[in-house]
């Protein structure tokens, strides 16, 4: 299935103790290109979260924003620094015989000494909020690639319409090449007969003169490979993703056939067809920017 690069996802998943919130987002990029918002504490989490992303996605410049609350304070605990209170007493006791002051120091002022009480986390289950968080990515993921695929499927349809356009584009083409060489032919006898006054005209100077203009304007060779690569690319769209590479070479080969298509006309009308058909190679050429 055809995918846009250009998606959303949201997910929040949550327990008793904590909830994980997810947000994916998605422009068009020429590789996969991540930049990944994470809580410090969890950075230990970011090869994990690249790894399983990209099982959902090949190509885009993916933003992912990750938020974790925590419910309860269990994982927060009181630390006392011994050590630490054993070298403020040290020191006051040296200040108290260098002055000759009372040393006054209690339990309760001891205490509110910077580092003899610190609150630190304690050790948290990497495992069980790796599980939480993975329900929350690939939640996210599933919706994100939900919303591509919709666009793709607006793209695939927007495109086909406009191939098939092409293809009548080069029909006319086709059509009116036979028309230019017999109005040229037409326009040389009336030419020869005036210069030459004469109307009897060697056929075969006027056959030689024929096929050496339908050879310079021939578009025959031009015009079959655009229709084989609009046909082709066609077969291309049809299987799926990771095709916006090989079809944005298909449309630059295209593109190659109308300007020489454009190169070789030697008629108002072709020369307007041919033009046509480069802007709506263009189009294509900018729609193909946004498959994944």
């Amino acid at each position: 299935m055809i995918k846009s690069m250009t998606g959303f996802g949201r997910a929040e998943v949550q327990d008793t103790e904590r909830k994980f919130t997810v947000e994916i987002k998605s422009v068009n990029h020429r590789y996969l290109d991540f930049n990944i918002r994470i809580p410090k504490k969890l950075s230990f989490f970011e090869n994990a979260i690249r790894t399983l992303l990209k099982n959902y996605m090949q190509r885009g410049k993916v933003d992912v924003f990750i938020t974790y609350e925590d419910f309860t304070q269990a994982n927060v605990v009181l630390q006392y620094k011994k050590e630490m209170a054993e070298k403020y007493l040290e020191y006051f006791q040296q200040m108290a015989d260098q002055f000759g002051l009372e040393n006054d120091m209690t339990v309760s002022k001891l205490g509110r000494c910077p580092e003899v009480f610190m609150m630190e986390e304690s050790t948290v289950d990497e495992k069980e909020m790796w599980s939480l968080l993975e329900k929350a990515l690939k939640s996210a993921s599933e919706q994100f690639v939900a919303t591509r695929q919709i666009e793709g499927e607006n793209l695939l349809a927007d495109i086909y319409e406009k191939l098939n356009g092409m293809l009548e584009k080069v029909r006319q083409v086709e059509v009116r090449s036979p028309q230019i060489i017999s109005e040229y032919r037409a326009k040389l006898e009336e030419k020869m007969k005036e210069v030459l006054a004469d109307t009897q005209i060697e056929e075969s100077r006027i056959a030689s003169e024929v096929i050496i203009f339908a050879d310079k304007i021939c578009t025959d060779e031009e015009t079959v490979r655009l229709k084989s690569h609009i046909e082709h690319m066609k077969e291309v769209l049809k299987d799926g993703a990771g095709i916006g590479r090989k079809l944005d070479f298909i449309a630059q080969e295209m593109n190659r056939e109308a300007n020489t298509i454009l190169s070789k006309a030697n008629d108002l009308e072709v020369s307007n067809i041919a033009i046509d058909l480069k802007t709506e190679i263009e189009k294509v050429r900018e729609q193909i920017q946004n498959i994944e």
